[in-house]
């Protein structure tokens, strides 16, 4: 139930089938105005810190219930990861006033439902339900915000821990590819770096979390100061600030948080690595880094990435899928989480097709959109695909609480997505040729993952060094 990643889209919005009103940007990408979207929504603070978000919506008679807590992988400690996604599941274990499985009950069982993901940078929950059980949602959040611990003792938290465990072990140990991400984050950043460590955690952390160390993690992080509630869909105004105040303003304000400190991370060297995995076919990656939400060269990155690859006519799906026949497939997309940011490229070679030959041909191509730019159709293009990826994920009222939530979470604004609409829409072909050139330069990591055993089908397996077994734990036996 982890996630991480930035929406990526394909092709051109033809009309939004939400309450959120468009108006089209000027021809050419030139810029979109500030009030391009509107979604009516107001915010306030509770005196305990938690910030209130609502946003009417009565198209249907459903709401959304989102709270977004300000905590994900980024703020453990080497030796103690894994607690924010452990968290995520300890959640749904019950709380002081409601037993465990009334929850879903409450969600599921009336035609609902609930959630939760964690990522680098928060973590979240939801409740999808009819308007008329909006009240047993709040109850529902303000209960486990305020007495999750009341009910919290060893015995689950060992069992949510295992349940964990096995999380891993499925999604990541013994997944082929499952272990990409961790050893890109691994290699790409120093070992102290908040962002180095992968949000499942490790498999010995996870053993080695106590229920006081477990329980001090929730007291400074699950606390109405460093939470966002927002609620978007069909409600009454007045009643649900009624019920806001009533289930959620007595909850205590927790200690201040404190934000790590995160260093930009530039690699001056090329770093070549080869996985031994049980795989049948090898696949390329190759990362660089480059920035975070808040700064806006993420836009023409994400441009960047609908250019090379996607749709028939980007370049190095064109190029290597369609032209040289040489490649089953390839993606390209720059991944922002809050304060850094990832730019990657994946490639699946066609049969006896070699890693070493593919990465020269997508670094030919890459060099080309360097040196030249991109056209003004292929901006046309990908602002169109950029425009529908950002207004699909306003179409559900559980969207919209999200994007309210990532707006004043990230950027202190509910109606941040204002901005963040209009600066996609506003980048230039010169844009993308000066991030191109000034990110995807020589410092980047170039991963293999090959079969057990076939080292040699690595790119350039002579400069590659072998990285399977060392730092990244290896699977553990289940009994």
């Amino acid at each position: 139930m982890f996630t991480t990643g930035r929406k990526i889209a394909q092709i051109a919005i033809l009309a939004l089938v939400c309450c959120a009103a468009v108006q089209r940007p000027p021809a050419g990408g030139s810029g979109a105005g500030s009030d391009a979207i509107r979604i009516p929504f107001e915010s306030y603070t509770l005196p305990n810190g938690l910030t209130v978000i609502l946003s009417a919506d009565h198209t249907t008679p459903t709401v959304a219930v989102n709270v977004w807590y300000h905590v994900g992988s980024k703020n453990e400690l080497p030796g103690r990861t894994g607690f924010a996604h452990l968290f995520e599941h300890i959640m749904f274990t019950g709380s002081g006033h409601v037993p465990y499985g009334l929850h879903d009950k409450l969600t599921e069982g009336i035609g609902g439902s609930n959630n939760g993901t964690t990522s680098n940078d928060r973590t979240t929950y939801f409740e999808i339900v009819p308007s008329n059980y909006l009240e047993s949602a709040l109850w529902i959040e303000s209960d486990r915000m305020g007495f999750l611990l009341d009910k919290l003792d060893i015995v689950k938290l060992n069992a949510q821990r295992d349940i964990v465990k096995n999380e891993r072990r499925q999604g990541v140990d013994n997944q082929p590819y499952g272990r990409v991400n961790e050893i890109l984050a691994q290699t790409s950043y120093p070992a102290s770096h908040p962002y180095s460590w992968d949000v499942i955690g490790s498999m010995a952390d996870l053993s080695a979390a106590s229920e006081e160390d477990t329980k001090n993690f929730f007291r400074l992080f699950y606390a109405p100061n460093n939470a966002i509630l927002a609620i978007a869909g069909d409600f009454d105004a007045a009643q649900v600030k009624a019920w806001v105040t009533e289930y959620f303003a007595d909850v205590p304000r927790g200690k201040p948080v404190v934000r790590p400190s995160v260093a930009p991370v530039t690699l001056t060297a090329e770093q070549r690595l080869v996985y031994e995995d049980r795989v049948q076919v090898p696949r390329l990656y190759i990362q660089w880094p480059t920035v975070g939400e808040k700064n806006d060269d993420q836009y023409a990155l994400s441009v960047l990435g609908a250019i090379l690859a996607g749709p028939r006519t980007a370049r190095l799906t064109k190029a290597l899928v369609y032209d040289q026949q040489a490649a089953a497939s390839v993606s390209a997309y720059q991944g922002s989480k809050e304060n850094v940011g990832e730019f990657r490229i994946m490639i699946i070679p066609r049969p006896d097709r070699s890693l070493t030959d593919l990465e020269a041909a997508a670094d030919t191509v890459i060099d080309k959109l360097k040196s030249e730019g991109p056209t003004a159709e292929e901006i046309k293009k990908a602002l169109a695909g950029e425009e529908l990826g950002f207004l699909r994920g306003l179409e559900s009222n559980l969207g919209k609480a999200m994007q309210l939530c990532d707006g004043a979470g990230y950027h202190g604004d509910a109606g941040y997505f204002r901005t963040d609409y209009q600066k996609s829409q506003a980048v230039t072909a010169d844009d993308v040729k000066r991030v191109a050139n000034k990110y995807l330069a020589r410092g980047r990591v170039i991963l293999s993952v090959v079969p057990t055993g076939k080292v040699d089908q690595a790119s350039k397996p002579a400069q590659s060094k072998n990285v399977t077994g060392i730092k990244m734990p290896r699977p553990e036996v289940q009994p």
